[in-house]
C-alpha cells in the first residue's frame, strides 16, 4: 500500500527546514570517524543509502515501486550518474578541506544550473539572475584566492572535488527538465538509488583495505540513513507543496548549519575567507529568489 501525504504550507515550511537540518550534519559527523578515510567514507554512505532506499522505497511507494523505474531512459542513467558523482565528491572534498569550504562552494549549483539550462536548453535568464551569477563567482572566486594566497594546496583541492558536486547538480537538473519538456516525467528518488549503487560499485576497489572501526561504519550507516535517504524522500513531499523559490530559499540553511555544527561540534571555526565568501554567495542566492518571487 502507497503512503500517503498531506502536509499544509506552514508544515511544509517546517519539515524543509528538518530536511536541511538532516542534510547538514556531514561535515559534523564526518570529524568524528577514527579511521575511515576517503573513499571508503564515501563507500559505506553510500551503501547504507542503498540499503535505506531499498526498504523505504517499497514502504512508501508500494511493493512494485521497482516496475515503475524508467530503466531504459537515457535521462534516467545520467540522472543516476549524475547522483554518484555527488555523493562522491562531496565526501571526498570533506576529507580534503573545511565543511564551510565545501558548503559554500556547492551554494552556487542553483546558479550553476540556472545558467546550464539558460546554454543546453535555451531557458531565458533575467537580468537579476545574470548579475547572482557574477556576484557569487566572485564570492567563490575569493575563496579560492584566499586558499591560494595561504599556499594551502590541500584546500583548494577539496574546493575543486567540492566544485564537482554543483557541476554535477547542473547536469542532473538540466537533464530532468529537459526530459520533462519532451513529456518524461523522471521520479527523483529511483535516480537517488541508481546514483548510490553506481558510488558505491565505484568507490568499494578504491576503499580496500578497510579501516574504519565499528563505531566509524555506525556514523556512516547515520549518515547514509537521516542525513540522505530520509531527506531525499522527505524533499520530494515539499516540492509537491512549495513553490521552487521556497525550496531554494530554505535549502540554503544547509550551508548555515552545516557550518555552525562544525564549529559547535568539531571546532572547526568558519575561516574570514568562508565568511565574506559564503556571505556573497548566499546573499546573491537569497537576492535572486526573492526578486524572483516578487516578479511571478
Amino acid at each position: 500500500m502507497k503512503l500517503t501525504h498531506k502536509l499544509t504550507h506552514s508544515g511544509a515550511v517546517f519539515l524543509m527546514i528538518a530536511i536541511t537540518l538532516m542534510w547538514s550534519i556531514a561535515g559534523a559527523v564526518t570529524r568524528q570517524l577514527d579511521s575511515a578515510r576517503s573513499f571508503e567514507i564515501t563507500f559505506w554512505r553510500s551503501f547504507f543509502t542503498v540499503i535505506s532506499l531499498l526498504i523505504i522505497l517499497p514502504i512508501w511507494q508500494g511493493k512494485g515501486v521497482f516496475k515503475t523505474f524508467h530503466w531504459k531512459s537515457v535521462s534516467f542513467w545520467i540522472s543516476g550518474v549524475c547522483w554518484s558523482v555527488m555523493f562522491t565528491a562531496f565526501m571526498v572534498a570533506l576529507t580534503l578541506t573545511s565543511v564551510g569550504n565545501v558548503l559554500v562552494t556547492m551554494a552556487i549549483g542553483p546558479l550553476l544550473t540556472a545558467l546550464m539550462a539558460r546554454i543546453f536548453i535555451g531557458h531565458k535568464l533575467p537580468a537579476r539572475t545574470w548579475g547572482a551569477i557574477a556576484v557569487a563567482c566572485a564570492g567563490i572566486a575569493y575563496m579560492f584566492g584566499q586558499q591560494l594566497d595561504l599556499n594551502q594546496s590541500g584546500a583548494m583541492l577539496g574546493m575543486a572535488v567540492a566544485f564537482c558536486v554543483p557541476i554535477a547538480a547542473a547536469v542532473h537538473w538540466t537533464v530532468v527538465q529537459r526530459a520533462h519538456a519532451h513529456g518524461e516525467e523522471l521520479d527523483f528518488v529511483p535516480c537517488v538509488l541508481i546514483g548510490g549503487v553506481i558510488s558505491s560499485v565505484i568507490t568499494l576497489p578504491l576503499a580496500f583495505p578497510f579501516a574504519a572501526s565499528g563505531a566509524d561504519v555506525g556514523w556512516l550507516a547515520l549518515l547514509g540513513l537521516v542525513q540522505l535517504a530520509i531527506p531525499c524522500v522527505l524533499a520530494v513531499i515539499c516540492a509537491k507543496v512549495l513553490k521552487a523559490p521556497e525550496v531554494s530559499l530554505l535549502a540554503l540553511l544547509e550551508v548555515i548549519f552545516g557550518i555552525l555544527w562544525a564549529w559547535v561540534f568539531a571546532g572547526e571555526v568558519p575561516t574570514q575567507a568562508v565568511l565574506i565568501g559564503g556571505a556573497l554567495v548566499i546573499g546573491a542566492l537569497v537576492a535572486n529568489e526573492l526578486l524572483g518571487w516578487k516578479s511571478s
